[in-house]
């Protein structure tokens, strides 16, 4: 039976009707506007609403709602807490959901985007025949979906592959507390903080960047490097250290088949996934290092979507 599938990010809902089969039969998106708490609630349900009309006039009955969450998921109470938006630091969404839809005899499944990025891979992109495979996001911020023997970890308390927090530096600053070391080094708000943070130098006065206005965004210092600007060069070497050793850690923990890479920021640091993977073989366990594929993702921004998709349709 078709199901209905929600990405939910930070900015913006995206929404997908699927087929038994995986086909979307209906896709579209809708900005959050500055939403918050329960609006961002009442926006799902409404957008639910919506589909649920489109599938009657096909003719469809939907069996169930999935939906991925940026942030955490706890599987037995049914809340969410999703840093980005505010008044969802312990939110009732499944329950909220659950009472609306209660009639329609609709099912309600919740995961963290991280892990549907991955499930969605598994299920119709780059981790097809996969049991051991994670899918690394970067964008605004990094996370991990973790896939071990066929099944998403989750860890103890639902917090599984917070990996924003890897400890990649010799030495702890205060300024990692609210993000992480490696999230605030290689994530694509950490690369303007450390565009920032060297322009802060007086070191690049010569840098294209230093005309451009504060604070840098990943995009503009792509755009830079490619012109061989010496502090988008600075940065983005930095941030391909930082992505080997993480790849590296990641390799020697789980000794996965793949390494899949996605968000906004890969994206155009695809091209580097050479350099990355000759950063990772200095730290990684030697023999899983070189049975590791890293690969960029096959559904790009709709991975998640697809993730739901499936979890939906599982349910």
């Amino acid at each position: 039976m078709p199901v209905i599938a929600f990405d939910l990010g930070g900015t913006k809902l995206s929404t997908a009707l699927f087929s038994d089969e995986g086909q979307i039969l209906f896709l579209t998106s809708y900005n959050l506007d500055k939403r918050a708490g329960k609006e961002v609630g009442e926006l799902i349900i409404r957008q639910a609403g919506q589909t649920l009309q489109i599938a009657r006039e096909k003719n469809l009955t939907v069996s169930a709602i999935g939906i991925g969450i940026p942030g955490i998921a706890h599987a037995q109470t049914g809340t969410v807490w999703a840093p980005n938006i505010p008044g969802w630091d312990d939110y009732p969404l499944r329950k909220e959901l659950e009472d609306h839809f209660r009639n329609n005899k609709i099912s309600i499944r919740i995961e963290s985007d991280r892990a549907c990025y991955i499930l969605g891979e598994q299920w119709k992109g780059n981790a097809a025949n996969c049991r051991d495979a994670i899918f690394l996001s970067v964008g605004t911020g990094i996370g991990a979906g973790i896939l071990v023997n066929g099944q998403i970890l989750r860890g103890a308390h639902d917090i599984g592959g917070a990996i924003g927090w890897l400890a990649l530096d010799n030495h702890y600053h205060d300024k990692y507390r609210a993000c992480g070391c490696f999230e605030y080094n290689a994530s694509g708000q950490g690369l303007g903080f450390i565009a920032s943070a060297l322009l802060n130098t007086g070191n690049f006065k010569e840098s294209i960047l230093a005309r451009n206005q504060q604070p840098l965004s990943s995009r503009e210092i792509f755009t830079a490097y490619h012109s061989n600007d010496p502090l988008a060069v600075e940065v983005i070497n930095n941030a391909i250290a930082y992505w080997g050793k993480a790849v590296a850690n990641l390799v020697s923990l789980f000794n996965p088949e793949k390494i899949i890479f996605g968000g906004g920021v890969f994206g155009p640091a695809l091209a580097f996934l050479d350099r990355i993977y000759a950063e990772a073989i200095k730290w990684a366990q030697p023999i899983s290092i070189r049975q590791v594929q890293l690969e960029g993702s096959a559904l790009g921004h709709e991975a998640g979507l697809y993730g739901a998709g499936w979890l939906a349709l599982n349910e």
